[in-house]
């Protein structure tokens, strides 16, 4: 288990380094002869968020590794607790971080796709030339165990089987965040969210539902019906665990939205081949069907289409003309943070 802290407040340059090639990523640790703690930097100059293929996180940042029994019964991971009142925990001085705006990011499933977030938050915190808001993040790769990170396809029974495992995982997270300094939480991760409710009992902390976030930026948009009578219609693009789970229908309706989804042919002839073609690294291949299934859903007169999948997330070059109509919600989710921590 590893966990990110970033702050403005350290700015001293060691050992990690952040490269990709071709859709991966890649880390160049240099080892210390003290404690575990890893001290990097990389540029952060942008001019927009790229797709997978140019991926580069731009942010000065300080890294923590914290060993944790995978079993989660160990005594050491079950010394965080949510013992005392949300004041006493914000003055707590043993915190990593001490800024009142530090946003903690609960890892999920796809490590790759927590670190796109993260370029994400850095993105749209910083693009006006301000500083990055500051940030701790909290990744562990054997929740792939219990959600696998390529579940496109219906897997539903494997998740639920394993249910409470990731939500102890989660829940462990979610106490070591708010003990490092954090002061609100987000979960970039779409699978997860069907827990929601589970994973956040108990947390004092201003936690943010992707799904909510995504609901109130598009009712702020005023969108207009594009057919007459109708409700505003939105699309969504999403795995079956996703579609299934439902959560994001229920935020939308609630705002008043129709929610159209793709039908079981979209799915299984557009949406999986996608996925598998991208498996395959066949990535036009996979842009292609994923054109068609926008392009669907459009003639559905939706006005927005929701790409609520990793599998999605930076497949379309950043200059496609069809994001224009599409809404990825971990920018959506990033925004939200970004607004919570400037305010």
């Amino acid at each position: 288990m590893f966990c990110l802290h970033h702050s403005r407040s350290w700015r001293k340059e060691t050992g990690l380094g952040l490269r990709t090639f071709d859709g991966g990523m890649a880390f160049s640790f240099h080892k210390l002869n003290y404690s575990p703690f890893l001290v990097g930097n990389i540029h952060k100059n942008r001019s927009h968020y790229r797709a997978r293929t140019d991926l580069s996180v731009s942010v000065h940042f300080f890294s923590v590794f914290v060993q944790i029994d995978e079993s989660r019964s160990s005594s050491k991971s079950k010394k965080i607790s949510l013992s005392g009142t949300a004041p006493k925990r914000y003055q707590n001085p043993n915190s990593l971080l001490k800024q009142a705006n530090t946003v903690g990011i609960i890892g999920g499933a796809s490590v790759l796709s927590t670190l796109i977030f993260l370029e994400k938050l850095v993105w749209w915190s910083s693009r006006d030339g301000e500083e990055c808001i500051p940030f701790v993040v909290c990744s562990d790769p054997s929740i792939t165990r219990v959600v696998p990170s390529h579940s496109f396809s219906s897997r539903n029974a494997e998740i639920e089987s394993n249910v409470g495992l990731l939500i102890e995982n989660l829940q462990c997270k979610m106490k070591f965040l708010e003990q490092s300094g954090a002061r609100c939480l987000v979960m970039p991760c779409h699978v997860s969210h069907a827990w929601y409710d589970e994973i956040s009992e108990g947390c004092m902390l201003p936690f943010f539902h992707v799904g909510d976030c995504v609901a109130s930026e598009l009712k702020e948009a005023k969108l207009k019906p594009l057919e007459a009578g109708s409700d505003v219609r939105i699309g969504m693009l999403a795995s079956n665990s996703t579609l299934t789970a439902g959560f994001y229908q229920e935020k939308l309706q609630n705002q008043g939205f129709e929610v159209v989804l793709p039908d079981k042919a979209t799915m299984d002839h557009i949406l999986i081949p996608a996925i598998e073609a991208v498996s395959r690294r066949d990535m036009e291949g996979a842009r292609n069907l994923l054109r068609v299934a926008i392009q669907i859903l459009l003639m559905r007169a939706v006005n927005k289409v929701i790409l609520a999948s990793d599998e999605l997330q930076g497949l379309l070059p950043y200059d496609e003309p069809l994001l224009k109509k599409c809404i990825d919600p971990m920018d959506a989710l990033a925004r939200s943070a970004v607004r919570w921590a400037k305010n």
